[in-house]
């Protein structure tokens, strides 16, 4: 596996400086939304240019550090289509500039009828799913003109919440263009992690073949209350995630999620010792 993390969670920083403290941990590759991570660059909105795009792209190239996707997470099922109609153009850009940034992938998560993500009944309904079928069928129409892909990612509180409910959105844009970005730990609550291992298992087995990324975490359970973790230190069943990573996915890019850089160094060396006894 190709381990790396969010370029945000080492902070928002010049870009050489940014590169070269995640390099300093061993890191090879990025998970990069430029307005998290690049000081001075607090909006992106028409603000890209293949300039922009290759001066970033050298900088972690310097460092051998790989752009292995962009993140640009909107709101895809908000029932305000004046609220997504923007979101949507500006997931259409890093689209449109992801081979200036030295990357072929653009992520996101699905979101909630809500326009400020919040969870509500509804997003398990036939009408949001709709909503953000349109919406990643527009996305990845876009990603088909310029050789990029589109990631999407499954959140239980969100629209697309589930393994079999991903896998339909995949069948039903039909396009090789859509990937997914598995994390198991998003797939999980309060209510079905004791039933982890049938979760991995069949997200694995209906979209193992499209499954290009992965995040790792990991979680616990705090009085009933669902707490997410670095990975390493919550109750994930890590040794059957790497298992399946070792057979049927190597050289993936694998994004650590939940890290800061006092301990990131616990979380690497929990990982690479992970995927070694797997």
């Amino acid at each position: 596996m190709k381990l790396g993390v969010r370029a945000h969670d080492f902070g928002k920083l010049p870009i050489d400086e940014l590169a070269a403290r995640i390099a300093c941990h061993g890191l090879s590759c990025v998970q990069l939304a430029p307005p998290k991570a690049i000081v001075g660059f607090d909006s992106d909105a028409g603000r890209f240019s293949p300039g922009f795009a290759y001066h970033v792209r050298e900088a972690f190239q310097r460092q051998n550090i790989q752009i292995a996707v962009l993140g640009c997470y909107i709101n895809l099922g908000d029932r305000d289509a004046a609220q997504r109609r923007p979101q949507l153009e500006r997931f259409k850009e890093y689209i449109r500039f992801a081979r200036d940034f030295g990357c072929s992938f653009v992520g996101t998560e699905t979101g909630s009828v809500n326009s400020d993500f919040s969870a509500h009944p509804d997003n398990q309904g036939e009408a949001a799913f709709q909503t953000v079928l349109a919406s990643v069928r527009e996305l990845v129409r876009e990603a088909e003109k310029f050789g990029v892909f589109v990631g999407i990612e499954g959140v239980e509180r969100y629209v697309i919440s589930s393994p079999r409910r991903l896998k339909r959105l995949v069948d039903d844009v039909d396009s090789p263009n859509l990937q997914v970005i598995f994390d198991p730990v998003n797939l999980l609550c309060a209510q079905n992690y004791r039933s982890q291992d049938d979760v991995t298992d069949e997200a694995l087995s209906l979209l193992g073949d499209r499954i290009c990324m992965v995040h790792a975490k990991d979680f616990t359970i705090t009085n009933e209350k669902f707490e997410e973790l670095p990975a390493g230190r919550g109750q994930l069943h890590y040794p059957r995630l790497m298992k399946w990573i070792k057979d049927h996915k190597p050289w993936v890019n694998v994004l650590l999620e939940n890290t800061q850089p006092a301990t990131i160094g616990e979380t690497v060396t929990f990982m690479q010792e992970s995927y070694r006894s797997a």
